[in-house]
């Protein structure tokens, strides 16, 4: 690889390289020469930055856990129907690059360790967006008035979080179908919607 390749934004520019890595090959296929080699650098660009390619993964998956933050951000409450706002919620939740991240976690233990450390409370750092961002989302449609008062936010949270991510897991299939979300959402909500 060339030394003299100048990266505008050497972070940004490797973490969008390992996402393209995660998407086309999945989590076994990152490394720190795939990375590097994917982002048309020399590999003392990656270890300029970190410490060591957990530290670069531990940024990467930081990194897109915001991303995902601000996207879901944009869910209101009171637009739409809570099963439609709730449904384009997993879509997002559960996209391509925060499915490829889940399995990277799962199987890399100091990489788990590092998140423990940098986020206290633990949790894998996608699914504890996801729980926060649907929390956060079904308190705003029960001050409304457009879930019951008496709806157990934690339940609905980690029954809607956890069979979402159920249902995006194969990314070899590409998603399930946007009837079948809707489906689910609905069902799991059936009784506090008003």
């Amino acid at each position: 690889m060339p030394t003299g390749v100048h990266l505008r934004d050497a972070r940004q520019q490797l973490f969008d390289a390992a996402e393209r890595i995660l998407l086309r090959e999945g989590p076994n296929a990152l490394t720190s020469r795939a990375v590097t080699d994917e982002a048309g650098c020399a590999k003392g660009v990656l270890h300029r930055h970190f410490s060591d390619f957990d530290a670069f993964l531990t940024d990467l998956v930081l990194d897109r856990a915001a991303v995902l933050r601000e996207q879901v951000s944009a869910l209101h409450a009171g637009e739409a129907t809570v099963v439609a706002n709730l449904t384009g919620a997993l879509g997002i939740l559960f996209g391509p690059v925060p499915v490829a991240i889940i399995p990277l976690i799962t199987f890399r233990d100091e990489l788990r360790a590092r998140l423990r450390q940098a986020r206290p409370g633990g949790g894998m750092a996608i699914l504890a967006e996801a729980t926060a961002a649907i929390s956060a989302y079904l308190a705003q449609e029960r001050e409304l008035g457009r879930l019951s008062a008496t709806a157990d936010l934690d339940a609905l949270t980690l029954s809607l979080v956890g069979g979402g991510h159920l249902m995006f897991a194969d990314r070899d299939l590409g998603g399930p179908e946007p009837a079948a979300i809707e489906k689910f959402v609905a069902a799991t909500i059936y009784g506090v919607t008003r």
